[in-house]
């Protein structure tokens, strides 16, 4: 029962706003179901920078919002957003599916629009920003938030300091271990907790340039033999100065590993189950020992709340200086936060900051810090005064680039670092004394660049950050390159730090397309869209798959590069030859090598095996008996593939013997067998049928001896052979031979398995009449959340009808013929109707075969009829992405 109304009780001075339309439209009107005043909160213009903000007094957990218009009134908010923050800094916006989320409003003034969230959020301040209104209006707003008190246990670290919780043993052996935290820092390396035996066991949680790295090693006693050590890497922007949630949970070999949403399931190495750590754990570092307050790796800086281990409450008990507890350096029990103003350039085009300097200095000194995953775009650009020319800094290609240009003189240029656009905080100086300029990277003063410019260098009267207003001619900007998309924090200008938020209240520079006080950067690559092994990398917009080397195609390496049966490549008017295939097309199944044989009416799909020649047996008893596997160099499933598709599969067996009994007919145990799919033992042999112990000659009645039921079961001193297909499709591939038969003077047998063969495919050859306006056929929900492609052949006289259709409570997705010579796709992932339209310069409906593939992932949808040009539309970079479907799939 978390659903205290928390704004009403609240004093109207923690109601704050950007701006006001007069003194009775002030944010204390803004609470719900308030008539005073004007009758709720307006704005002094309206438009998409305006906010309202909340101080709800302490961390709460909010689970539900409520809006309204402003009462009486033509003046409400038809659509906004949600930002949270623990300090009304560094705001964080609300995020469902993985995007912004949009609210929506109000449709009048007076009418409570409610929304519960589907994960609630932990934060003392709350931000309402309008993005839409009403028509003939301004924005008009009053507000609840609904939620509880939320307790916690939290403890600072700075970077110097650590908890250490100490066993009441020498000695702690687990095989069960659950550790579970909250944390949050500025910095992208430090280690969380570390502990230590001494057969080589540890267990290291550790912050690595903005990602959380698990190392595990359950000891091994033969540790310099085998690599026991595991590392697990999961998270991405864990430095965002924003609470991070971690579990991890081991049970013996198997461990869940979890950062915030994400889990990965994986098994530790070697052999032990157990993990065994000497006299201690140490959070927020590891001291050396013998050597207080020195620590091996960097440090962990920030803070961790509700840290619990094997359900200790680590802080708890540190807080309330308990024994099991040893504190080094300086750990407090609540979160200081640096004061640090992030913003973002969201416009690919629009976006810049202007911010004054000071001119005609002698030299000139600007630093700031930056994050983006675009290769290219300016960082800043300064005229200098005293016609010493201007100063351009940009990413060109991910280095980071200097230049001074004046008309007269050569350009003086400057490059700096590689791979600049990797998401990570990087830190630029820029320093000039008369003729020199320095510039350092990353505060690192050893690789800092320096060069000689002919004429003195004075700083100018503006700074021009990540782009250039749209009127060139006042503003007196050049950008080269595009406008940088990415987030900037931590400006100086002539030693002075610059405050943003004068910038965000209009008291200082100028500013466009800017979001202050948040760092909006997102990690398109986690988790990694790009399927079949793709690789992922990204822009600020969108992200990218190389499928180089993975045997797949297309935006997210979704489409397979080769054809799904034989019977296929011979429709391509191919020759037989070995061929790669992929039976289950983009399913999770790689591709297979086999032999096509394309000569006759019949197209043979071979696959071989290791071991196709015939091959001798002797010496081998019930005692000790001859095994033989099979490999076919491809995964179980992808063999029951290639077989659940074809029509007919065979394999030839063949025993031949001397002396040497088969399956010990009539009634004996057998002396052979092989072994088929889902590893089950089998005592028929080929020509016979599954369940009859029989060879081919006893079903034909043909024996050498007709009170046998194979050749070889007659024991006698002269070679013979039972010899036939085994074509029981369930049972195949054969991937084993036994034979136990060949151990007593003069008997001897060779054995051979045929390579397993096919024809026919069911997928290609099938076919479905519809002959009525009211036939169809129907099938289970379509489950494609993030990727889905469809295919088939029509042929039609009829003028439009839907070829498939499956439906959701808003989103929809159908392929239909809309006029004799269009076929349309159309889908809605949850932004609105997406439509791809083929025209075929010829009708469709002349009752000939017709090719159509529709696709869909979240990068483009397309669709391709017969070879007309493919018609791709590109998905946007914000918004819904998952199709969630829930009626029947209809076909027909």
């Amino acid at each position: 029962n978390c659903d205290d109304a928390l704004v009403s009780p609240l004093p109207s001075a923690a109601l704050t706003s950007s701006s006001e339309l007069s003194s009775t439209h002030s944010p204390s009107f803004a609470k719900l179901n308030r008539r005073d005043g004007a009758g709720g909160w307006s704005p002094l213009e309206s438009n998409e920078q305006q906010w309202l903000q909340v101080d709800l007094g302490d961390r709460v957990e909010v689970v539900a919002v409520a809006t309204q218009g402003r009462y009486g009134s033509s003046d409400w908010v038809t659509s906004y957003a949600l930002m949270f923050s623990d300090t009304g800094r560094n705001w964080k916006q609300y995020r469902q599916d993985d995007a912004v989320w949009v609210f929506t409003g109000n449709s009048n003034a007076d009418s409570v629009v409610h929304h519960k969230l589907l994960h609630s959020m932990k934060a003392r301040f709350l931000r309402f920003i309008p993005l839409q209104w009403s028509a003939g209006g301004r924005i008009g707003l009053r507000v609840e938030v609904f939620g509880c008190s939320y307790k916690s246990d939290i403890a600072d670290f700075d970077g110097r300091s650590s908890l250490l919780y100490r066993f009441n043993q020498k000695l702690m052996s687990t095989f069960k271990d659950v550790v579970s935290l909250k944390f949050k820092s500025m910095q992208g390396d430090g280690v969380l907790f570390h502990g230590e035996g001494q057969r080589g066991d540890y267990i290291t949680l550790e912050l690595q340039k903005g990602k959380l790295s698990l190392h595990l090693n359950l000891g091994d006693s033969n540790l310099h033999f085998s690599n026991s050590h595991t590392s697990v890497t999961l998270g991405s922007l864990l430095d965002d100065q924003h609470w991070h949630s971690v579990l991890i949970e081991r049970f013996n070999k198997q461990v869940n590993f979890t950062v915030d949403k994400h889990t990965q399931h994986f098994r530790t190495k070697g052999d032990s189950d157990h993990l065994d750590i000497d006299y201690e754990l140490s959070f927020g570092g590891i001291p050396v020992p013998g050597k207080p307050g020195t620590f091996q790796r960097k440090n962990f800086h920030g803070c961790i709340e509700n840290l619990y281990y094997n359900g200790v409450n680590i802080i708890d008990l540190a807080k309330r200086r308990k024994p099991q507890i040893y504190t080094v350096g300086n750990v407090t029990f609540s979160c200081s936060e640096p004061q640090v103003v992030p913003i973002t350039f969201v416009s690919s085009s629009r976006s810049y900051l202007l911010l004054p300097g000071t001119a005609q200095i002698d030299g000139l000194s600007v630093s700031f810090q930056f994050r983006t995953w675009n290769k290219d775009g300016l960082l800043l650009f300064t005229e200098l005064s005293e016609n010493s020319g201007h100063l351009l800094v940009y990413l060109h290609g991910g280095r980071l680039m200097l230049l001074i240009q004046k008309d007269t003189e050569n350009p003086v240029e400057i490059t700096e670092g590689t791979n600049l656009h990797d998401g990570l905080w990087h830190s630029v100086n820029i320093n000039a004394r008369r003729h020199r300029i320095t510039l350092t990277l990353d505060n690192d003063a050893a690789t800092a660049s320096h060069a000689t410019t002919v004429s003195r260098i004075y700083s100018g009267n503006s700074y021009y950050f990540g782009g250039c207003p749209d009127n060139f001619t006042d503003s007196q900007c050049l950008n080269p390159i595009t406008a940088f998309q990415g987030c900037m924090r931590l400006i100086f200008i002539d030693n002075q730090p610059k405050d943003l938020i004068l910038v965000q209240q209009g008291s200082l520079g100028n500013f466009s397309d800017l979001h202050i006080d948040l760092c909006g950067i997102k990690d398109r690559c986690l988790p990694n869209y790009c399927e079949h092994g793709g690789k992922c990398s990204q822009s600020w917009t969108t992200f990218y798959c190389d499928c180089n080397n993975t045997g797949y195609m297309g935006a997210t390496c979704h489409n397979s590069v080769y054809e799904q049966s034989c019977e296929a490549y011979r429709h391509q008017g191919k020759t037989s030859g070995f061929f790669y295939i992929d039976s289950d097309g983009s399913g999770p199944l790689g591709p297979l090598r086999v032999f096509c044989n394309i000569t006759e009416d019949k197209i043979w799909t071979a696959v071989q095996h290791n071991s196709t020649g015939l091959t001798r047996v002797q010496g081998a008893g019930p005692e000790k008996p001859y095994t033989m596997s099979f490999n076919y160099n491809s995964s179980a499933e992808q063999l029951e593939a290639v077989i659940n598709s074809a029509e007919y599969c065979e394999q030839e067996a063949a025993y031949h013997c001397k002396k040497s009994r088969l399956l010990n007919t009539p009634n004996g145990m057998p002396f052979a067998w092989w072994v088929g799919r889902a590893n089950e033992k089998h005592l028929y042999w080929g020509g016979s049928l599954p369940g009859i112990q029989q060879c081919a000659c006893g079903l034909e009645e043909s024996c050498l001896d007709m009170r046998y039921f194979c050749n070889c079961d007659a024991d006698r001193e002269e070679w013979t052979n039972d010899t036939g297909l085994l074509a029981f499709k369930d049972h195949l591939p054969v991937t084993q031979i036994v034979i136990t038969d060949t151990n007593r003077s003069n008997s001897e047998a060779a054995w051979k398995i045929g390579p397993l063969r096919c024809y026919g495919d069911r997928q290609f050859w099938n076919a479905a009449s519809f002959n009525t306006e009211a036939s169809y056929l129907h099938f289970p929900t379509l489950h494609a959340e993030v990727s889905a492609d469809i295919s088939f052949f029509f042929k039609t006289t009829a003028v439009s009808g839907v070829f498939l259709e499956n439906l959701g409570i808003k989103d929809f997705i159908r392929i239909e013929i809309s006029s004799p010579k269009e076929i349309t796709f159309s889908i809605d992932v949850g932004n609105g109707p997406t439509e791809a339209t083929v025209q075929s310069p010829t009708p469709l409906n002349d009752n000939q075969w017709h090719y159509v593939r529709a696709e869909r992932n979240l990068k483009q949808t397309s669709l391709q009829v017969d070879n007309l040009p493919k018609k791709v539309l590109e998905a946007p970079a914000e918004g819904h992405f998952r199709l969630q479907l829930n009626s029947q799939l209809f076909v027909g």
